[in-house]
């Protein structure tokens, strides 16, 4: 049997030895938002925005960055937020697409497990997807575009989402639905589902003229969040026909 002395002693010991300090790598699995997303720009409009779902609680909350006259951004994988928040930094002080993203990547030890697209003002386009990606990984580039994923049932998801977007005519918003409905059907996240976002930017279009978020909606939890999240789009914007 202990006596109470040595417990209280094995005790004080304790508290007084070094804890273990977590490093950025060991914490990098800690909020993993494997995905597929879109990254775009109407030059028509003026209009810059991101749609994204996963099987992540409340996607939308760290994957999708837009600011008007500025870009769009998806920061995703091993998500990195400041991706999104310095992304946009970078790009409202002239730099394009391309070299907002390399620096980024230059000063991110963890970038082998990050997945980032960006968009600028004039539409140009960069993407990344660091060799640590959960496979499948990959993207699809077009013209004032980039679709991209991690994690997924495979390379057709972000085909399918490609030539959903080129396809589809009308809004933006609905443009960005079409990419995510498609990668949906094709397969998505191959964990499963549980939250969708959509947020589309333009000057001005903020409520009553304030601000520019003309759409910013996100379905958290969901069994059908990409379903979920077309239902509510299409009250606040008529859908389209659908593309041929």
């Amino acid at each position: 049997m202990i006596h109470r002395p040595v417990i209280l002693g094995l005790c004080i010991l304790a508290m007084l030895a070094p804890t273990a300090v977590v490093s950025a790598s060991e914490r990098e699995t800690k909020a993993v938002a494997n995905t597929f997303s879109i990254v775009a720009f109407d030059p028509e409009k003026k209009e810059w925005g991101v749609a994204v779902a996963s099987k992540y609680l409340a996607v939308g909350s760290a994957v999708p960055y837009a600011k008007a006259g500025v870009g769009a951004i998806a920061s995703q994988s091993h998500v990195n937020p400041l991706y999104g928040s310095k992304g946009l930094e970078l790009l409202a002080s002239g730099k394009t697409a391309e070299e907002a993203l390399e620096t980024m990547l230059a000063e991110d030890k963890g970038r082998d497990y990050r997945q980032a697209s960006i968009v600028d003002a004039k539409g140009n386009v960069a993407k990344f997807t660091g060799k640590k990606c959960s496979a499948w990984a990959g993207d699809r580039v077009g013209k004032n575009y980039s679709v991209q994923g991690n994690l997924l049932a495979g390379e057709k998801v972000v085909d399918a989402m490609a030539e959903a977007f080129e396809k589809q005519t009308g809004a933006l918003a609905w443009r960005l639905m079409a990419a995510l409905e498609a990668g949906d059907k094709a397969g998505g996240d191959k964990r499963g589902k549980q939250s969708a976002a959509v947020l589309v930017v333009r000057e001005g279009a903020g409520p009553n003229g304030f601000g520019d978020r003309l759409i910013d909606l996100r379905v958290d939890d969901h069994r059908e969040p990409v379903d979920e999240l077309a239902r509510i789009l299409a009250l606040r914007l008529r859908r389209p026909k659908a593309a041929p």
